[in-house]
C-alpha cells in the first residue's frame, strides 16, 4: 500500500487562493536523491510567480525548493549522507509537504546547534547574501555599502555579515519598525527611499559609495547609480518593484566608470565545492551565534496561501516560513 502524507497543490495558475493541502503518496528517493521528512519550508517570491503562472511550471504543482529536515530514505548511489542526518536546501522540490525529495548534491548539512526552522530560513538568503559580498563584489574592510530594503530577509543578513567584515553600511528602509530592525542589525546608517541618493553624497561626503546591492529595482536603480563613487559598482540582484528598463551604457561613463551587474544565485552555485564553501560558511555562522536569521512570520502548512499574501503585501520583515 503506497504511503501518504500532507502536500500543497496548486491545481491551476492563480492567486493564493489556489493552494490546497490535499494527501499525495510520499516520494521514493531514486538514485543520487534523499528523501527528507520536511521540519520548516523557506517561502520565496518565485512561488508566487510560479503559482500565479508568470513563471512556466507544470500543473498540478506543489511549489517549495527551500527546506530543513532529517533525512528518511537515502537513494542509490548517494555517499555521505544517512538516515537521520539533518540537512537543509535551497534547491529541493515539492517542499511544501510533509515529505519531499532533495538531490544529494544540493543537501547541505545543519550543525547541531542550529534549530531546524532557522536552517530552513538561511539557505536561500543566507547563500544569497554570502555570493553577493563575496563574488559579485568583493567587499573589503572599510568600504561603504549602500543596501536597499535592509529590514528584508536579505538585507538583514547581509547587514550582520558586512560588519563582521567591517564595512561601513548604508541601509533603506520605508518604515521606523524597518529601521530599527535595519540598526540592530548593524547598519550604520539607515534612510528612507525618497533622495536616498542626496542624502548618501551627504553621508560620503559627496565621493558616493563603493557598491550598491539592490534587490528592489525599477524604483531605486537611478538612484543607485547616482550614489556611486567614480569606479564603483551596481549590483542588481532583484526586482521587487519591478524590473528595472534598458540602460543607455553611456550613463556609467557619465557617472564616473561605474560597472553593472545583474547576478543570480544559481549562477554562484555552479559546483558543489562552491555551493558547499557558501553554505557552510553562512551555517558556521550561525552556529557562532555571529548571524542571526529573523523569522517574520511562521504558518502552518495548510495556510500556504496566507502565507504568499502576506509575503506579497510586502508588510513582512526577515523570512516566512511554513511549518507542517
Amino acid at each position: 500500500m503506497t504511503e501518504h502524507g500532507l502536500a500543497i497543490v496548486a491545481d491551476a495558475p492563480g492567486g493564493p487562493e489556489v493552494l490546497r493541502m490535499t494527501q499525495a503518496p510520499i516520494p521514493v528517493a531514486g538514485p543520487g536523491e534523499l528523501l527528507i521528512h520536511v521540519a520548516a519550508v523557506g517561502v520565496n517570491f518565485i512561488e508566487t510567480y510560479q503559482r500565479d503562472g508568470t513563471y512556466n511550471v507544470p500543473f498540478p504543482f506543489t511549489p517549495g525548493a527551500e527546506a530543513s529536515g532529517t533525512v528518511v530514505a537515502v537513494g542509490a548511489e548517494v555517499t555521505g549522507f544517512a538516515v537521520g542526518d539533518r540537512i537543509a536546501t535551497a534547491e529541493g522540490r515539492g517542499c511544501y509537504a510533509e515529505y519531499a525529495i532533495v538531490p544529494a548534491a544540493v543537501a547541505l548539512p545543519v550543525p547541531a546547534a542550529v534549530p531546524m526552522d532557522i536552517a530552513a530560513a538561511l539557505p536561500l538568503q543566507g547563500m544569497t547574501a554570502h555570493y553577493l559580498m563575496n563574488s559579485a563584489h568583493y567587499v573589503e574592510p572599510g568600504q561603504t555599502v549602500l543596501l536597499h530594503a535592509g529590514a528584508g530577509g536579505v538585507g538583514l543578513l547581509l547587514t550582520q555579515m558586512l560588519k563582521e567584515r567591517e564595512a561601513r553600511v548604508i541601509t533603506t528602509v520605508s518604515t521606523d519598525e524597518k529601521e530599527e530592525l535595519s540598526r540592530v542589525a548593524g547598519a550604520d546608517e539607515v534612510l528612507r527611499y525618497d533622495g536616498f541618493a542626496d542624502v548618501v553624497r551627504e553621508l560620503t561626503d559627496g565621493d558616493g559609495v563603493d557598491v550598491v546591492f539592490d534587490g528592489v529595482g525599477k524604483d531605486t536603480f537611478d538612484g543607485s547609480l547616482a550614489s556611486l563613487r567614480t569606479r564603483g559598482t551596481l549590483v542588481l540582484f532583484g526586482g521587487a518593484s519591478g524590473q528595472v528598463p534598458p540602460l543607455d551604457l553611456q550613463r556609467l561613463n557619465a557617472g564616473g566608470s561605474l560597472f553593472v551587474t545583474r547576478p543570480k544565485l544559481g549562477d554562484y552555485l555552479l559546483n558543489p565545492k562552491e555551493r558547499h564553501w557558501r553554505a557552510a560558511e553562512v551555517f558556521e555562522a550561525a552556529a557562532a551565534g555571529q548571524l542571526t536569521a529573523r523569522i517574520g512570520a511562521r504558518f502552518p502548512l495548510a495556510e500556504a496561501g496566507a502565507a504568499h499574501a502576506a509575503l506579497q503585501s510586502r508588510a513582512t520583515t526577515g523570512k516566512v516560513i511554513l511549518e507542517p
